[in-house]
């Protein structure tokens, strides 16, 4: 069966943006290969992922790439983050720095509160029922 295995985000730099999903979201670097034209394959995913979507982290080039750091969803929640113990990663993830935007809400489907990434993308941070 067919899946989705990387889905591309817009990044400024590709260190800051390693340093970011991996100190500060416990992401893995699954790869960081120079294409020899100073553009990388930077990949990351979250560790438990397995072999599930990941990320490809892809320098920002010109003028509309730029403009969409950040802005890659229209300022909606575009990423989802799924967690099995919500209280530990949303307390790791605060001492890291991430910004939440909101106070952690209990909805009917789970535990959930929205962050932004440092570009100021927005993830959704949720344990499900």
């Amino acid at each position: 069966m067919s899946y989705i295995a990387l889905v591309t985000l817009v990044v400024r730099d590709y260190d800051e943006a390693i340093a970011f999903y991996t100190d500060a979201l416990g992401f893995e670097l699954v790869e960081d290969t120079d294409r020899g034209d100073g553009s990388r394959w930077v990949v990351v995913r979250p560790r438990r992922a397995g072999d599930g979507t990941a990320l490809l982290l892809a320098r920002a080039k010109g003028g509309a790439q730029n403009a969409s750091v950040g802005a890659q969803t229209g300022g909606r929640v575009g990423f989802f983050l799924h967690t099995e113990d919500f209280a530990a990663d949303h307390a790791r993830m605060t001492a890291a720095g991430v910004r939440f935007l909101e106070e952690p809400r209990h909805e009917t489907y789970g535990s959930v509160a929205v962050f932004e990434d440092l570009y100021g993308n927005r993830w959704d941070l949720l344990q499900p029922k």
